[in-house]
């Protein structure tokens, strides 16, 4: 559980500041998902079903299979677990790019949900993660054309909300699937790892309806300039029976959406403990979007900016998510490139550190959820041999912060809320 993390799981070669380990943790602990189900409960009687999607599923279902006597429950997860002792069925699907595991968690929510009837209650615990952990294509359209089409997509640089327009598209349980699916009356709790909290883009909206077309799904393909390479099945699916309006707005079910968690109680979360411990803090915005490489040199900048007017120590905060258009061969992920970005920028600068974290405690398809910079990083990198530009270049960010023993490895944090970015001046 996210409330026993040891706050020193935190610290890194760079890191090593008592009063920062615990702001990090403060920040997990603020979004840990079983906390979110309990104080978001409503009281329902009669027959109660879960149905947990999402990296956040087991602890989250199991809160609820807690709390209420369920008449079934099922878990679909990216990671095993021990929480769960047999309260339910969890099953195991592939993350980022879906796998022969996420189509088998597709059929088996569809038959799970479907076997329900209208004097019954399915709360649904949704969180990211759930689109490419449950999938089930429309026919005529293969698994391995929807992992190509993913793979595309994440190398392109496409925000998560511009994917999730093609996956709504083209997947029979998303954009209201699982809903047009059961007669039952439906209750969503939501922990969102998307900006804003649209309801169509968590998990790709299982529960909610889908309001882009076909025509929407083309534009993304055009916009990152991927249609040439995109699977003929996926192309020719989306060139038929377009329309111009979003279709499947009226559901038959009763219908109840609460967001139980997201980066902007994260990112509160992380303000008030900054404050506690001494540093004046701020929120800059919990809305960042755009290229991880861009952003950390934004951030850099502001930082220099911002160390002439204010007074130490302080603790600015973004909240979001970055993206990268992968151009090399190298491991990492956004909040490592957003770091590795910065380092050039803040050479030099006296007692400032800056880092990037994934919630989720992954970053892309690393084991790190981040990593740490500060200004005196780039000159230990080159005394190390390791020159940020040339790693930079071939998205290559984890082998260079693994060199650096800079790397925040906290394993899967079983909660996810997007990523935060800190500026320390202490």
């Amino acid at each position: 559980m996210i409330t026993k993390m040891n706050a020193n799981r935190f610290a890194t070669h760079s890191l090593t500041d008592a009063r920062i380990l615990r702001i990090l943790t403060s920040t997990l602990k603020a979004v840990d998902p079983a906390d979110a189900v309990r104080k978001h409960l409503p009281a329902i009687k009669g027959k109660v079903h879960g149905l947990g999607i999402g990296k956040a599923s087991i602890p989250m279902l199991t809160a609820l299979a807690e709390a209420i006597p369920l008449s079934g429950a099922l878990a679909i997860s990216k990671y095993a677990s021990s929480l769960e002792q047999n309260l339910f069925t969890v099953l195991l699907g592939g993350h980022p790019i879906p796998n022969i595991d996420s189509l088998r968690a597709g059929e088996r929510a569809l038959e799970f949900v479907s076997a329900l009837q209208k004097d019954d209650t399915l709360i649904c615990l949704i969180s990211g993660g759930g689109s490419a952990l449950m999938t089930a294509p429309y026919e005529y359209i293969l698994l391995e054309d929807m992992q190509t089409l993913t793979s595309l997509l994440l190398a392109s640089g496409a925000r998560i909300d511009e994917i999730n327009i093609l996956r709504r598209q083209l997947d029979r349980v998303k954009g209201g699937g699982l809903l047009r699916a059961t007669k039952a009356t439906v209750i969503n709790l939501i922990l969102s790892d998307v900006i804003g909290n649209p309801l169509e883009a968590i998990a790709s909206g299982p529960t909610y309806p889908d309001p882009t077309t076909k025509e929407d799904a083309l534009a993304v393909l055009k916009k990152y300039k991927i249609q040439d390479q995109t699977p003929r099945s996926i192309l020719e699916y989306l060139a038929t029976t377009t329309s111009s309006k979003p279709e499947g707005f009226l559901f038959p079910n009763e219908v109840t959406n609460i967001i139980v968690g997201d980066n902007n109680l994260a990112a509160n979360a992380a303000m008030e403990q900054a404050q506690s411990e001494g540093f004046h803090a701020e929120i800059l915005t919990s809305g960042l979007q755009g290229e991880a490489s861009e952003m950390g040199k934004v951030f850099a900048k502001r930082f220099r900016e911002e160390l002439g007017k204010r007074t130490r120590p302080f603790c600015l905060i973004v909240g979001g998510e970055t993206t990268v258009t992968v151009r090399g061969d190298g491991k990492g992920g956004r909040n490592l490139e957003v770091v590795l970005a910065a380092l050039d920028e803040i050479r030099d600068l006296e007692n400032v550190i800056l880092i990037s974290l994934a919630t989720d405690g992954e970053d892309g398809p690393t084991d790190a959820a981040g990593a740490v910079v500060t200004g005196e990083s780039a000159r230990r990198a080159e005394l190390l041999g390791l020159f940020a530009a040339d790693y930079l270049s071939r998205n290559d960010a984890y082998t260079f912060f693994d060199g650096m023993g800079d790397l925040i490895r906290i394993g899967p944090s079983r909660t996810n809320v997007n990523d935060l970015v800190f500026l320390f001046a202490l």
